[in-house]
C-alpha cells in the first residue's frame, strides 16, 4: 500500500508531462493589463481586438510578439510586447521530456506575454 502512495504523485507526473504540461496548465490565451504611460484613456486594438484602456485584453498566445497599436492623438502608434517561454513550459521538459513539450510547442501554450502593457503616451 505505501509503495502506491509513493507512486501515485510520479505517475501523475508522467501523465502530465506526456501531454504538454503548458497546454493543460497554461489556457491558449492571456490576459494583459494595457495602460498609458500618462495615465489617461487610450484607445487602440491587439490583433483586430479593440480596447479602451486601462483595459484587460484577452489575447491567443503564439510564438510572435504582439503589437498593440493606438490609435490615441500623442500616444505611440505601436508598442510591441515581447513574449517569452512560460515557466510551465521548462517543468515539462523536466518531467515530461520531448513528446510533452512538443505538444506545448505545436499548440502555442508555451509562450507567455508581458503582464503588463504601458503604451507611451504625451502627457
Amino acid at each position: 500500500m505505501k509503495s502506491i502512495i509513493l507512486r501515485a504523485p510520479l505517475m501523475a507526473v508522467a501523465l502530465l508531462g506526456a501531454t504538454g504540461c503548458a497546454t493543460l496548465i497554461n489556457e491558449s490565451k492571456q490576459t494583459i493589463n494595457v495602460s498609458a504611460s500618462n495615465g489617461k484613456p487610450v484607445e487602440g486594438t491587439i490583433n483586430g481586438i479593440p480596447f479602451t484602456g486601462p483595459a484587460q485584453v484577452e489575447v491567443q498566445r503564439e510564438k510572435a510578439p504582439l503589437d498593440v497599436k493606438s490609435t490615441t492623438e500623442g500616444c505611440a502608434p505601436v508598442t510591441t510586447v515581447k513574449n517569452d517561454i512560460s515557466s510551465v513550459f521548462w517543468l515539462n521538459i523536466v518531467s515530461g521530456g520531448a513528446f510533452g513539450s512538443t505538444t506545448d510547442y505545436s499548440s502555442g501554450d508555451m509562450w507567455e506575454y508581458d503582464q503588463n502593457v504601458v503604451i507611451s503616451c504625451a502627457q
